[in-house]
């Protein structure tokens, strides 16, 4: 695969604006925020924003990347003396996170296309962190031997999803799965 240019300054910009009209809109109507109008919003065509992103994943992917990448660093930063602590604290940020940015669990939901190696895209990033999360705690025996990544992804993106804009019951009903029915 071709190395990808850097853009030109004006490129740049442009990009920067689709991203902010993008974020914008994106907050207020989700992941099926209107192309068009976000390309009117940064005021550019709609070819300039569909040679920036030639998908609408791609450009969701653009919108989440700052906000995922913080957090996943942050659990990288901070590994716990109890992983079982530290991975459903992480879930739970994670699910807080997700159910307050309308559209980012849409957008992990459907998968990475159109994107170049260098872009690695959220729910690899997402993914990546948690394996090692999990993989903390199943070796010291804290979590169910049948769970994987992918079943506390998925329980944390439904979740989300069925929370968008309410980070405090996604967070309520994360934990009440996390610690089961029992008292």
């Amino acid at each position: 695969m071709e190395p990808v240019k850097p853009l030109r300054a004006d490129g740049r910009r442009n990009r920067e604006r689709i991203v902010a009209a993008a974020a914008e809109l994106v907050g207020r109507d989700g992941a099926q925020a209107s192309l068009e109008e976000i390309a009117r919003r940064a005021g550019v065509g709609s070819a300039t924003l569909h040679r920036h992103f030639p998908s609408r994943q791609s450009l969701l992917e653009a919108v989440f990347r700052e906000g995922v990448a913080q957090l996943c660093a942050r659990a990288a930063a901070q590994p716990g003396e109890e992983p079982a602590a530290e991975l459903a604290a992480w879930l739970e940020e994670l699910t807080v996170y997700t159910a307050a940015n309308r559209g980012l669990a849409d957008a992990l939901l459907t998968g990475p296309d159109g994107l170049s190696p260098e872009e690695l895209c959220c729910s690899d990033m997402l993914l990546d962190v948690l394996k090692v999360l999990v993989a903390r705690a199943s070796s010291v025996g804290a979590i169910h031997a049948s769970a994987t990544t992918e079943d506390l992804m998925m329980l944390a993106n439904a979740i989300a999803v069925a929370n968008q804009d309410d980070p405090l019951t996604a967070r309520r009903v994360l934990r009440l799965a996390l610690t089961g029915l029992r008292p």
